[in-house]
């Protein structure tokens, strides 16, 4: 299977993903001149060769109204739209200031008219939905009421258009990635001093697993969070696989490991894998507990948690508990699960898995973009709309999941 693995060892952010991905193509500079006719307005896109720490990548450049997005020229918005770690305040055009916002209906009506296919229009508007969805959370107003800055925003559209268009011409059967190192300090913004990662960084990243480690700054961005959220099959180490391209996306800053984002693609053998299972038995935890250590299990990484009622020693009635894991993060889990509940005793047993091929993609329906995943193997499809999505629909208009499902599957 064509697989495609994200090494986020020193975070994500669009530029970065745009150079990494740009480098996979056999022929860079004819993308990025495709890149320049999409008819985002007032962007240019430039891409040239950049070394850091001796490893030489891709840096992308993107420029509105010709002017090049710097950490000078910006402050740090966290309550709008803020790609590449800062923002216009404003901009100055024949000597006046102009102070302009875009809502996410202004962003809707941009991406309609780019020249990129149906899929990847889908895409960008999917990606802005998760960027709208955690700015709305964040400062507790409904999303048709977030605004974002022009410049920033139309830096964003380039890099989250320039990253889907790419996917859809690479065209991977799976996407990869591993942990996502945030970063950690503290950035400014125009309230003041926020963590890292940034509350909309951390709320895009939940359920994805992440680390702060020794490097200060924030390595994760919103853009860069919400296309890895949007894309990635699955976080976990690379998988076995034969690569045929390598692409580097480096950063701006300097840092003392390489400011990069790497990328392998390349085929899978088949489709198994091998994977870990641990299981245990208590007989002495709540129910509200055993609930609490299997959510620590999920964030920690967990690729399947489960629980199976059992009898037990003397006819007591008990649990068995079971976790699923990377067969490389055996040890880590069982220290989880004696952590979390109150088992003395671990049994571990390696499990090779037969898998369907899996992606997400995004379709345009009567109730806007909704994602679905399309698993396909050993002579089977599956198609299985996302439950959030159908979850946010029913709110929306008053119906029950079922309902939804039914009208969907009716177009």
């Amino acid at each position: 299977m064509r697989t495609l693995y994200i090494d986020c060892g020193m975070g994500a952010a669009g530029d970065m993903l745009t150079a990494a991905l740009l480098e996979l193509l056999p022929d860079c500079d004819t993308f990025a001149a495709r890149l320049n006719a999409l008819g985002i307005p007032e962007v240019e896109f430039s891409a040239e060769k950049a070394v850091k720490c001796g490893i030489t990548g891709t840096h992308v450049t993107v420029k509105v109204h010709g002017e090049e997005e710097t950490e000078e020229m910006h402050a740090h918005h966290h309550d709008h739209e803020h790609e590449h770690h800062h923002e216009h305040e404003h901009h100055h055009e024949h000597g006046h200031e102009r102070h302009h916002h875009t809502s996410m209906h202004d962003i809707e009506h941009i991406v309609s008219h780019l020249n990129v296919p149906e899929k990847v229009r889908n895409d960008i508007l999917a990606v802005y939905g998760l960027i709208a969805e955690a700015e709305s959370h964040v400062h507790g107003v409904p999303v048709t009421q977030i605004h974002f800055h022009e410049v920033g925003t139309m830096d964003a559209v380039a890099d989250i258009t320039a990253v889907c268009l790419l996917m859809n011409e690479l065209a991977p059967g799976e996407v990869i990635a591993s942990p996502v190192h945030v970063g950690s300090g503290s950035v400014h913004c125009a309230h003041g001093i926020l963590p890292v990662p940034a509350p909309a960084t951390a709320y895009i990243l939940r359920g994805i697993p992440i680390y702060g480690g020794k490097t200060d700054g924030e390595l994760c961005t919103p853009t860069g969070a919400a296309l890895l959220k949007h894309f990635v099959t699955r976080f976990g180490d690379m998988p076995v696989m034969k690569t045929s391209a390598i692409g580097y996306g480096m950063g701006r800053k300097d840092f003392a490991q390489a400011n990069c984002v790497r990328v392998l693609l390349g085929e899978t053998a088949d489709n198994t894998d091998s994977v870990t299972e641990l299981s245990c038995n208590v007989d002495d935890m709540t129910a509200e507990d055993i609930a609490f250590a299997c959510d620590m299990l999920f964030e920690g990484g967990a690729r399947e948690v489960f629980t199976v009622p059992i009898g037990m020693k003397k006819s007591r009635p008990g649990t068995l508990i079971r976790v699923i894991c990377d067969a490389e993060r055996a040890e880590e889990f069982a220290g989880l699960l004696f952590r979390h509940t109150s088992t003395i005793g671990v049994r571990e047993t390696p499990v090779k898995r037969y898998v369907l091929d899996r992606r997400v993609e995004t379709v345009q329906t009567r109730f806007g973009a909704v994602r679905r995943k399309v698993s396909e193997g050993h002579g089977v499809t599956r198609v299985k709309y996302e439950h959030d999505d159908l979850e946010r629909i029913a709110k929306e208009n008053g119906m029950s999941i079922a309902e939804v499902r039914e009208r969907l599957d009716g177009e």
